[in-house]
């Protein structure tokens, strides 16, 4: 083998940041180390990894994509390896990379991670975000070790855990009418204006509760954030349909409430990359969580449908 572990890290910096510049910047070494490396591969590979464009950064080439993902995948292996052989004998150590799709990682990471930095004192954790898309490609990239997300529309390469089951639920003003009921019918929402969550999946989940019933939800506002979905429901500008019920203290201005109609609720857990062998650090996570939907920790995070909706 021509090349070294710290060329590969070299060579997979700059694939990742698109530039030589921004490569060197996050490894804290001179551009020329970057340079030197990446000329170093090709030269024992025999092709061009990337195609160099002035002032615009770097692109892999077809075969210097394919390589970086070979790169990536060797890289995460000798990462885990090196775990594996420092925890021999003892508790796990090293570092779990968690991505958690964003509007859920408020809610869902105290709960999971209070209790596994406490037990595993000799493990770091290493926090990413994104819309349920970027979480399992941050994953199948290697730049993560598992993802925390729904089960929704997950490709054949991944496995899913689940943890808890969470049913859809409205959220309405405080002052709202309807916010004296003890539940809410779709066809009694549809009648207000709609805050919709409008990240990739989400917006369609949410539109198509109504349109799958011959509804028109009539769409007054639009955010990616779960936040904002929440201050303008209190603030009295519409109701929206959320999964995961925010822990905090007593909210007067908006109320949540279970919605009558029979919708299947969907999956939340962790997704891995399916048939391989986990490190210790990564089983000891799954384990740890596993744990805690026994307890029914989760329960809390959840608008129970009411009797009817599940009949």
């Amino acid at each position: 083998m021509n090349f070294t572990l710290k060329q590969l890290r070299y060579v997979e910096a700059a694939g990742r940041c698109g530039s030589i510049t921004d490569a060197a910047e996050l490894l804290s070494i001179s551009q020329s180390s970057i340079t030197a490396a990446i000329d170093a591969l090709e030269q024992t590979l025999g092709f061009d990894l990337f195609i160099r464009m002035p002032a615009k950064g770097i692109q892999p080439t077809p075969s210097g994509m394919d390589a970086l993902g070979h790169i990536r995948n060797y890289l995460e292996q000798t990462n885990h390896l090196d775990s594996d052989l420092r925890s021999i004998g003892g508790q796990p150590v090293g570092a779990l990379r968690l991505a958690c799709y964003v509007t859920t990682a408020p809610h869902v990471l105290p709960l999971m991670l209070k209790g596994f930095v406490r037990d595993q004192p000799g493990i770091r954790v290493e926090l990413a975000e994104g819309d349920m898309v970027s979480v399992v490609e941050q994953l199948l990239e290697g730049s993560v070790d598992l993802a925390c997300t729904y089960n929704s529309t997950l490709p054949e390469q991944v496995s899913f855990t689940p943890l808890f089951s969470a049913p859809p639920y409205a959220i309405i003003s405080a002052e709202d009418s309807l916010a004296a009921k003890s539940s809410v019918t779709l066809a009694e929402l549809a009648e207000r204006p709609m805050i919709v969550l409008d990240l990739p999946f989400g917006r369609d989940y949410y539109t198509d509760l109504f349109y799958s019933r011959g509804l028109r939800p009539t769409i007054a506002h639009s955010t990616r954030s779960s936040e904002i979905v929440r201050a303008l429901a209190a603030g009295g500008f519409g109701f929206s349909i959320l999964n995961i019920r925010a822990r905090e203290a007593g909210r007067p201005e908006y109320v949540c409430l279970p919605i009558k109609d029979p919708i299947p609720a969907i999956d939340f857990g962790i997704v891995s990359v399916a048939g391989v062998r986990h490190p210790r650090i990564v089983q000891a996570f799954l384990d740890h969580c596993a744990k805690l939907s026994s307890r029914g920790i989760f329960d809390e995070l959840m608008v129970k449908q009411s009797t009817s909706a599940r009949k």
